[in-house]
């Protein structure tokens, strides 16, 4: 088991925690794969009845470590993801999210059930990964979105549609807001939000709950459950969103981001993101917005 995620068995609780602090959990090459073992190593263990997911330090997970991959500190090998040169070649970019995708979905096809813990920030990839979870129980003050739905990007695991409907789910992507724990559990996007200081009794009570039923009784009723949305054509959401985001990334508009990005550094050309004071397809910023 690789540092970037930790695992423990308390019980008949198994405890997988993303443990990159520093960086509040970004998700780096190691990340996902590592999730996926942590996933299938309590799956595997018939002592195990309920998985909990939570974030080491002060947030749940920030998304993807865009300074890791725009520095190269990847060695170039990231099937693209912050932006091949062009000609873009699509099937790496494909094989590279459609593997990280995979993997934070094995949260979902996972025989036992998964409780995630969200405190401090869900964004962007992060949030991938909290709501392929089948219960997501987050702080009232922590914060959730998918920024990059302004530009750079598209939810691969398409779950928000899945979890709060068409119309909210465009609500949230049309406008890549960030909203609080306690608006994400008002919109019905998660199950549950409490404050931040009763929210590691809140899973503790919910966790041990579960965990009192029969494994069996658990694989069944999520199997059932889950057949019911993958019956909609979950998989193919998936294909075209995995596409679709490496595309986002290579259209005009994304390739001018890349291209801000590198000038004024990531930190700025996120801020004008999301802040909506910058033209894309253009390339410089909106009249009026200062």
């Amino acid at each position: 088991m690789t540092t970037s995620v930790l695992y423990e068995r308390d019980g008949r609780i198994a405890r997988i925690t993303l443990n990159r602090p520093e960086v509040l959990n970004a998700i780096d090459d190691e990340l996902p794969g590592a999730l996926s073992d942590a996933v299938a190593r309590a799956d595997a263990d018939s002592g195990v009845h309920v998985m909990v997911l939570s974030g080491a330090g002060r947030a749940f997970c920030a998304g993807y470590d865009l300074t890791r991959y725009a520095s190269g500190a990847t060695g170039g090998d990231n099937g693209g993801y912050t932006g091949q040169e062009m000609p873009w070649d699509p099937i790496q970019d494909y094989a590279f999210m459609w593997a990280n995708t995979q993997h934070f979905m094995a949260l979902w096809r996972a025989l036992k059930p998964v409780i995630c813990k969200v405190h401090g920030f869900a964004l962007a990839g992060g949030s991938d990964i909290a709501l392929c979870a089948d219960l997501t129980l987050v702080a009232d003050d922590a914060e959730i979105g998918y920024m990059p739905a302004r530009v750079w990007g598209c939810p691969t695991t398409a779950m928000w549609v899945y979890r709060l409907g068409p119309e909210k789910a465009k609500r949230m992507l049309f406008t890549g807001d960030r909203i609080t724990g306690r608006e994400a559990a008002d919109m019905g996007l998660v199950l549950k939000a409490v404050p931040a200081a009763g929210l590691d009794d809140e899973v503790e009570a919910l966790a041990r709950r579960m965990a009192s039923a029969p494994v069996n009784q658990l694989a069944m009723q999520k199997l059932v459950i889950n057949q019911a949305i993958e019956a909609t054509g979950l998989m193919n959401t998936q294909r075209l969103a995995t596409i679709f985001d490496g595309i986002t990334r290579h259209s005009p508009e994304g390739v001018n981001f890349k291209k801000r990005a590198e000038e004024v550094g990531w930190k700025q050309a996120v801020q004008e993101r999301d802040a909506g004071t910058y033209d894309w397809t253009l390339n410089r910023p909106i009249e009026g917005s200062d």
